[in-house]
């Protein structure tokens, strides 16, 4: 027999297609729901601005020109030998403290002895002939006046008296040779007196030791420069040398304040007043650098050669004053005066004109148009805590997930 197919009833076959379309409904819905989800985070999220505020503070502010520069001694000096010879003795080390006029060095003093003597042997000579042709020139005058008296007499010629003459002139010009003899021999001695002292070398100054440059039984040759033995420096006070640029020397001005911090001791300063301005500029890496300087105390001690100095000029000062930061400041409609947002109690804003006094990088003094309980907009924000500035799409741009 041929298979018949089967056929449900009208009635049950409506039944299966009602069933499948209730199965395919939460699918439906829940493609709407995500389609509805994507569309609203791509285009219909808003962003509700903030401002966000700061009451005045009350402080010091100022405004100072930046530098960096190093420390050194107000003064120093390098001590040398001034005769050649062997380093006989060095009698003090570095970081000694020593007063003006102490004995540091000594030098071999033999050789120099013995040019001293022989020096004053040939001195003594000299004088020794001078007596001689001083003694000589006494007879010539006697013989010169014992011939003009013959002469006139009548007793002898005229040619013995002329003889006369030129003898007492010739005994008077070899003492005078004799004299010049004897003061070149007395500042030969003088020089070798002289060498003989350098052999002791004193402090010029007083101070502390910071350098030795030779050691004991070294041979020093002081014929072509001075040799170098210590190096004393005034650390009583010191100086710092600041490195100030082309584009802010022109703000400096000779006696305005300047102080100093060390990466040690942060919170101290140390303070001065600019005492000179160095004309000749250095360059490194295409950048001109003027050197400012001034000096601060050093009782303690505490600062020390070379120390890296955070160095600020100040141009204004102002201490316990009201301040709010830059930022919150504008320029009025006027285009002139200086305005700042003020958020009233009721939560409305208002423009409200202040007169500004000093100003630094991140803050200005107000010295009217404010009140320590003043609420100051000094930038917006989102309630959602995203900037107000931000887009409203991808860092990567195009299309947002729908998912």
């Amino acid at each position: 027999m041929r298979n018949r197919r089967k056929t449900l009833p009208p009635l049950r076959c409506r039944a299966v297609r009602s069933s499948r379309r209730w199965l395919l409904l939460p699918v439906a819905i829940a493609v709407a729901a995500a389609g509805w989800y994507g569309w609203s985070q791509y285009h219909g999220k808003t962003t509700v601005a903030t401002v966000v505020t700061e009451n005045p503070e009350r402080g010091d502010i100022e405004n100072s020109v930046t530098a960096s520069g190093l420390l050194s001694p107000i003064k120093d000096v390098d001590v040398g030998a001034q005769v050649s010879g062997q380093l006989k003795s060095l009698k003090v080390e570095i970081g000694d403290s020593i007063k003006q006029g102490q004995l540091i060095a000594e030098m071999d003093s033999a050789s120099i002895e013995t040019q001293t003597e022989i020096a004053e042997a040939e001195l003594a000579n000299l004088e020794a002939q001078m007596l001689d042709k001083k003694a000589q020139t006494v007879l010539a005058a006697a013989n010169l006046t014992r011939q003009k008296n013959l002469v006139a007499g009548n007793s002898a010629a005229q040619s013995a008296l002329d003889e006369a003459v030129a003898n007492l002139a010739t005994a008077e010009a070899n003492v005078a040779a004799l004299e010049a003899q004897i003061r070149k021999q007395q500042a030969s001695l003088k020089d070798a007196r002289i060498s003989l002292g350098y052999t002791k070398i004193y402090a010029p100054m007083a101070g502390t030791i910071v350098n030795t440059s030779a050691k004991e039984g070294q041979t020093l040759n002081a014929n072509q420069s001075t040799p170098t033995i210590v190096t004393v420096a005034d650390l009583s006070t010191m100086t710092v040398e600041a490195e100030v640029s082309e584009a802010d020397v022109g703000k400096l001005r000779i006696g305005m304040n300047a102080y100093f911090t060390l990466l040690g001791q942060p919170g101290k300063r140390y303070e001065g007043k600019l005492r000179q301005i160095k004309p000749t500029p250095s360059t490194e890496n295409n950048v001109v650098l003027y050197y400012a300087l001034f000096d601060v105390p050093n009782p303690e001690g505490t600062l020390m050669m070379n120390m890296t100095a955070q160095v600020f000029f100040v141009e204004a000062r102002a201490r316990d004053v009201l301040t709010v930061p830059v930022a919150a400041l504008h320029t009025g409609a006027d285009g002139k005066s200086s305005e700042v947002t003020v958020v009233t109690a009721s939560g409305a804003q208002e423009a409200r004109v202040v007169e500004t006094g000093v100003q630094s990088r991140v803050r200005v003094e107000i010295r009217n148009g404010l009140t320590e309980t003043d609420r100051v907009v000094v930038g917006t924000g989102a309630s959602d805590g995203t900037s107000n500035s931000g887009s409203r799409r991808g860092s990567r741009g195009g299309m947002p997930p729908m998912f």
